[in-house]
Parts: structure tokens; sequence; C-alpha cells
């Protein structure tokens, strides 16, 4: 038992020495920055919406939600977003996008054994029911009110 305690230490001490330190202030400034960014274009989609396409602010801010999703899982699918989580950590994880990220990056991993076992079990296993449903539901919620006439 005691040696292999000292290979477990010995172990500790290789890995203590050959990791990279990672530098806290530097991350959260990266972190700072890109979440920043992320909520500048938010801001800024919004903005453009309210301005130019003349949405009210609440029709504006639900379609720049929209919008940040989409871009969130594009950039997912084209494993971009991947590359700026690995330099901005939490930056990109706090925003919307984040969300996206966390939704379509197990179904990608998860396409080749299938789009029911695969994708669909493992949308199930990552992102939860809740949310699944949450979504699914809103969009049949959406379109009811819309083929009504409230919307």
């Amino acid at each position: 038992m005691g040696n292999i305690n000292e290979q477990q230490k010995e172990f500790q001490k290789l890995i203590d020495k050959t990791s990279p330190k990672a530098s806290l202030l530097k991350n959260c400034i990266w972190a700072f920055v890109v979440g920043g960014i992320i909520c500048c274009i938010g801001q800024g989609i919004t903005d453009l919406l309210m301005y130019v396409a003349e949405l009210p602010k609440d029709a504006a801010s639900t379609f720049t939600s929209i919008i940040l999703v989409f871009l969130g899982a594009l950039l997912t699918g084209l494993d971009i977003y991947d590359s700026i989580g690995r330099r901005a950590g939490a930056g990109s994880i706090v925003p919307i996008t984040g969300f996206a990220n966390s939704i379509v990056s197990p179904a990608i991993e998860y396409k080749n054994e299938g789009y029911v076992f695969g994708v669909g079990a493992k949308i199930f296993t990552i992102a939860g029911p809740v949310i699944l449903y949450g979504m699914l539901s809103s969009v049949i919620v959406g379109l009811v009110y819309y083929m009504v006439g409230l919307g």
C-alpha cells in the first residue's frame, strides 16, 4: 500500500511540474472582454432592429435572443465557438450563446450514432428535458398565437 501511495505522490508532483500555470487575472480579463463583446453584439442587433426595422423594444429583444441563439448554434456547428470558449472561458458560457453551445455540442458529438439514439438521446442527457420541452412548447404556443392572430 505504501508503494502505491508514494507513486501517486510522485505522479502528482510530475503533473504539477509539467502542467501549464493558469493566470487568473489573464483569464478574468479574457472572460470579461469576450463576454462584453458578445453582449455588445447583442445590443447592436437590438438597436438595429429597433431603429432600422422600427420594431418595438420587446419584439427587438425577442428577435435578438433568437438571433444570438442561432449564431451560437451556427458557430458551434462550424467548430468556431469552441475555439472562442477555450480562450474566453466563462465569458463565452454566460451569455445566451453559451446556452446554444450547450444544446448543439452533444448533438454534433453523437450524430454518428444516429439521429434518434445519438442526437435525440444525448440532447436529453446533456441539456435536460426541461430545456428541450420548454423550447418545443414555446414554438408550438408561438405558432398557435400566430395562426389565431393574437401575435
